[in-house]
């Protein structure tokens, strides 16, 4: 994916921060780096089963994922879009030994959990 193609646009982290996202097709991928963490983050329509969380469970509707990479863990969170709590995403945390394959993990936990028609 060429990056230089894709509009660009600034969106608010949860601190208020602003950060530079690139619209790639109907999903704003976003590079922020949050609490020391590297982090893309995705607005996402889960499926009609919704996203199963550790802390609250099944979460539905229009959600924000965030891919986040700490001490060589790669872990994947969800919030309701503009909410201030994310959630762990059962079972999505993982050793990642290469800090470049963030944006490969991301990409796929975004195909994946990114099913609007269903």
């Amino acid at each position: 994916m060429d990056r230089g193609e894709a509009p660009l646009a600034v969106v608010r982290d949860e601190r208020g921060e602003g950060h530079a996202h690139r619209h790639v097709g109907d999903m704003l991928m976003g590079e922020a780096t949050v609490a020391g963490a590297d982090s893309r983050t995705a607005d996402i329509v889960p499926g009609p089963g919704g996203v199963m969380t550790d802390e609250v469970g099944v979460v539905t509707g229009e959600l924000t994922l965030r891919t986040e990479l700490s001490d060589g863990q790669v872990t994947l969170r969800v919030q309701y879009k503009d909410a201030d709590e994310w959630y762990a995403v059962t079972g999505a945390r993982a050793p990642l030994a290469d800090p470049a394959g963030l944006d490969a993990v991301h990409t796929i936990a975004v195909g994946l959990l990114h099913r609007p028609e269903g």
